[in-house]
């Protein structure tokens, strides 16, 4: 049987044309595609620039579903969730990008990321805590150990805190010494509140070995011992605590005088007290010196004089409202009224304000209720910042 060389002859040239269409077809789909796509992506953009949130996502949302495969997008979308408080529209995007099996690595690790945020952000803090464990050994890791301290922080697990505090330091990333100390405090002061006084000793002694200039552990080594009625122990971390942080005195000033007062120190009290103030006036420590004075036998006008020498040097009308307290006025039936007035004008002065984030309390916190920055609060009232 003879072949016919001429139905290649005629093959060729149509099995080119029709090579040629099909590829001007694809081509052609293509172009659409791509003009679909990035058309989307640009008006998704304009929107979130124009903080039109509700539109930036509409367009998102038709970028992804014209390209399901552009991860840039889902995870522009996940954070757009996550600022909107959407957070599980953000953790639907964030688990769809982390089951794909096409995903790069780096973009994994991103994902996982963005998803420990999400719950974080959400709240549910064991799944932030299982999320955040994963990015251990990633470009991630000390952004995720920072985030698993504040977790650890904010759920009050002072040891896997240390734990994490002790991983950051050994990294190179400062010094957490006083920070372990509060955690050691923390537990300790725990303890106290269950009755177990014994368990709380040796933390504390640990807290002050860890971060020896701290004073909240001899502050509170203190309050413990004075609960046990030892209260020359006390007065002594007191003292210690003075020496160890002299900035600190105005917080411990009160408590100080009274202990000074039950063990006969006195006298050596008021010398520290008022070299103290001469070097650095606090109302605080004006208030343990007065009433030192008056406990100690010395005339009440002479005490109250330390007032109007603090007025001296400053204006204080914290000062002022406790001075005309023990005066006599001319017309001294209006005294009581004019007494409340000025006890109620000075009472925001009176308040400590967090130097982070501003949050104003009527007592010294360690750790800001608000920002939960540790010792932002100085240790002295608004009126004397």
């Amino acid at each position: 049987m003879n072949f016919d060389f001429s139905w290649i002859l005629l093959g060729l040239p149509l099995a080119f044309v029709l090579g040629w269409l099909a590829s001007r077809l694809d081509l052609r789909q293509l172009r659409i595609e791509n003009h679909q796509a990035p058309k989307a992506y640009f008006k998704g953009l304009n929107f979130l620039l124009n903080e039109q949130q509700d539109n930036a996502i509409d367009a998102f949302i038709e970028a992804v579903q014209n390209d399901p495969d552009t991860s840039e997008l889902h995870f522009a979308l996940g954070n757009l969730f996550r600022r909107r408080g959407e957070y599980e529209r953000a953790v639907r995007v964030h688990e769809h990008l982390l089951s794909r099996g096409d995903l790069i690595l780096a973009d994994h690790h991103r994902a996982q990321h963005a998803l420990a945020l999400d719950y974080l952000k959400a709240g549910l803090l064991d799944r932030a805590e299982a999320a955040l464990l994963k990015l251990e050994g990633t470009p991630f890791e000390e952004q995720a150990r920072l985030a698993l301290l504040a977790n650890y922080e904010r759920s009050r697990d002072w040891p896997q805190a240390a734990l994490i505090a002790r991983k950051l330091a050994a990294s190179d990333h400062g010094s957490f010494d006083g920070r372990l100390a509060h955690y050691l405090c923390e537990q300790a002061s725990a303890c106290v509140a269950n009755g177990q006084l014994e368990q709380a000793l040796p933390l504390l002694h640990q807290a002050m070995a860890t971060a020896p200039e701290a004073p909240r552990p001899r502050i509170a080594l203190a309050a413990l011992l004075a609960s046990q009625g030892k209260i020359e122990d006390a007065y002594t971390a007191l003292v210690q605590s003075a020496e160890a942080s002299p900035a600190t005195l105005p917080l411990i000033a009160i408590t100080l005088a009274q202990l000074a007062l039950r063990c006969g120190h006195a006298v050596d009290t008021l010398k520290l007290l008022r070299a103290h103030y001469d070097t650095s006036a606090s109302l605080d420590v004006l208030d343990a010196i007065v009433a030192l004075e008056a406990a100690h036998k010395a005339p009440t006008s002479s005490a109250r004089d330390w007032y109007v020498r603090h007025l001296e040097q400053e204006p204080s009308l914290v000062a002022a409202a406790k001075w005309i307290a023990g005066e006599k006025l001319e017309h001294e039936q209006f005294h009581p009224q004019v007494q409340r007035a000025l006890d109620h004008a000075v009472k925001p002065l009176m308040r400590y304000r967090c130097a982070a984030c501003g949050f104003e309390a009527t007592q010294h916190f360690w750790q800001c209720p608000g920002c939960q920055a540790w010792d932002s609060y100085p240790p002295k009232r608004v009126e004397e910042l």
